[in-house]
């Protein structure tokens, strides 16, 4: 039984982040951008503090130079949220999930340029492949224009876009950090910046009383987003990696691709035209073959 754990928890991780799409949908329809992400990185600060105190995660920044988490965090969760959660305004949770399938994609091209880690000729096939699902989707509807989804999905792909440079310089950080400290960092930065935005908003609007809207819905949504999404995923997150090669972790990313589509059809009944199925299985194939051939070149060098 015990084998089958680590398995058992990136199915759980898959379905954890594939529901979240959902529940920030959820979420908006009574809660302004930035009093979402305000509660959310509130309850996940306050959550894993609270697991840092009874031993269960371990964190330790006293002497260490911050400026490479300040990057870190600049990227995920201050811009890659504002982008996701605006994108979210005009988009539906299943494109939301299908967009972000993109990201090892674009991490593969930046990781080129940034970090001189070249992909190899079947790797860029595969890459030009998910970029050919990108367009197909964001092209494919031919009126996008109209039901404001072009301004939605130019969001979520600023949102991968910040992702992917997460990744990047998430790489670089681990040198010095361990994934929790670095995870820690981001959730106290991501309360501090999205309060202070959230204060703005409500002096200037003259509407603070966000306690005023937090009703049922909210709540399971900020409990879903604050403490599964950020906090529990995330631990089973770092257990699966620890258990299983990269070959067979990456194949739960696309789990939650499907996830969050099959999800966003048939719980808040949002449509899934053939272009976009298309543009979902390429992006799929493309992220797939990336990682393959990335670990084939890896183990042959």
């Amino acid at each position: 039984m015990k084998k089958y754990l680590p398995y058992l928890a990136g199915v759980t991780m898959s379905l954890i982040f594939g529901f979240s799409f959902i529940f920030s949908k959820a979420a908006l329809e009574t809660l302004s951008t930035f009093e979402l992400l305000f509660l959310r990185f509130t309850t996940a600060t306050i959550t894993m503090s609270l697991l840092i105190l009874f031993g269960i995660v371990k964190v330790n920044l006293r002497g260490k130079n911050l400026k490479p988490l300040i990057l870190v965090a600049l990227w995920q969760p201050i811009i890659y949220f504002i982008m996701e959660t605006k994108g979210l305004q005009y988009t539906t949770s299943s494109e939301a999930g299908v967009m972000m399938a993109f990201i090892p994609v674009l991490v593969a091209i930046l990781a080129a340029f940034l970090l001189d880690e070249k992909p190899s000729n079947l790797q860029w096939i595969f890459i030009v492949i998910s970029v050919v699902g990108v367009l197909t989707i964001v092209l494919g509807g031919g009126n996008l224009e109209a039901k404001g989804q072009l301004r939605g999905i130019i969001f979520l792909l600023s949102a991968v876009f910040s992702a992917a440079m997460f990744n990047i310089y998430s790489r670089r950080a681990s040198q010095n950090f361990t994934p929790y400290e670095t995870t820690y960092f981001m959730m106290i930065l991501g309360m501090i910046v999205f309060g202070t935005l959230y204060f703005i908003q409500g002096i200037m609007s003259n509407d603070i009383s966000i306690l005023s809207k937090i009703n049922t819905q909210v709540s399971i949504s900020i409990f879903y987003l604050g403490v599964l999404s950020s906090v529990f995923a995330f631990l089973l997150v770092n257990y699966s990696l620890s258990k299983l090669p990269a070959s067979q972790s990456s194949v739960f990313a696309n789990l939650t691709t499907v996830v969050s589509v099959i999800a966003g059809i048939t719980i808040r009944g949002e449509s899934f035209e053939s272009y976009k199925l298309i543009g979902a299985v390429m992006i799929i194939i493309g992220v797939w073959g990336t990682n393959y051939f990335g670990i084939l070149n890896k183990n042959r060098a």
